[in-house]
C-alpha cells in the first residue's frame, strides 16, 4: 500500500556533486568548498497542513582515501582523507545566521570541540551522525515548521589531505551525494506535483 501512495505524501530528492574540501590560501592549508542547496519544499502545502505531524530524513554519503601510512590510525583526523558533514537551516533562522552556524560548527569539528545546542527535531544529532563516511539523521516535526528549512549545507572538516599536504592531495575534489526525504502521514497530501512543478522546466530533455 505504501508504494501506491510514495508519489503523493512522501518524496525523495537525490543530488550528486563535488566540492574541493581544502586549497592553499596565503600560504596555509584551509578547508575551502561549501555547498548550500536549496530544497524545493511544496511551501503553500506544508504551510498548509499547519500542525500535521511531517518526518523529513537526510543522508549524506562520500568516499574517503585512507591513510597509506598505518599511524593514520592514532588521531581522529589521520586515517581519512577528509570528512564530510550536512546541517540543515532551523525555523526561524535566517539563511545569514545558518551560514554563521556552519562556520562554527566546522571550526568546533577542527578543534575537538563538541557542537551543542542542535535542534531536539533530530533523532540522533550532529554529534553522533558524524561517524564514518555515511551521515544520515532523522528530523520530526510539524509541517509548518518543515516549510521554512529549506536549505541544507554541506561542508568539509579536516583529515589527512589537509594535515599531511606534502603527499600533495590537498587540492583534491570529492564526489558526494545528498538525499532528502520528505512525508507525511496524511494520504490525502500531494507532495510530489507541486515539487515537479518547480524543477520540471531546469530538466533537460535530450533528443
Amino acid at each position: 500500500m505504501k508504494a501506491f501512495r510514495s508519489a503523493a505524501n512522501s518524496l525523495t530528492l537525490i543530488a550528486q556533486d563535488e566540492l574541493q574540501p581544502f586549497d592553499k590560501i596565503n600560504g596555509r592549508y584551509q578547508t575551502f568548498d561549501m555547498h548550500l542547496h536549496s530544497i524545493p519544499w511544496p511551501e503553500d502545502v506544508l504551510q498548509s497542513l499547519g500542525e500535521t505531524d511531517v518526518n523529513m530524513k537526510v543522508t549524506l554519503s562520500y568516499f574517503i582515501e585512507p591513510n597509506p601510512a598505518r599511524r593514520g590510525w592514532t588521531k581522529k583526523y589521520n586515517y581519512a582523507s577528509y570528512g564530510l558533514r550536512f546541517e540543515v537551516k532551523r525555523p526561524l533562522e535566517s539563511v545569514a545566521h545558518f551560514m554563521q552556524r556552519i562556520n562554527k560548527a566546522a571550526r568546533d569539528e577542527e578543534y575537538s570541540r563538541t557542537t551543542g545546542g542542535f535542534s531536539p527535531n533530530w533523532f540522533l544529532g550532529p554529534n553522533l551522525r558524524s561517524k564514518g563516511s555515511l551521515h544520515s539523521d532523522r528530523w520530526s516535526g510539524t509541517a509548518s515548521e518543515l516549510s521554512q528549512c529549506g536549505y541544507v549545507a554541506v561542508y568539509p572538516v579536516t583529515g589527512w589531505w589537509k594535515e599531511r599536504h606534502q603527499l600533495g592531495r590537498w587540492n583534491r575534489k570529492a564526489r558526494y551525494s545528498l538525499i532528502v526525504s520528505i512525508s507525511t502521514p496524511r494520504i490525502d497530501v500531494d507532495l510530489y506535483t507541486p515539487i515537479m512543478n518547480q524543477i520540471k522546466p531546469i530538466i533537460q530533455i535530450e533528443t
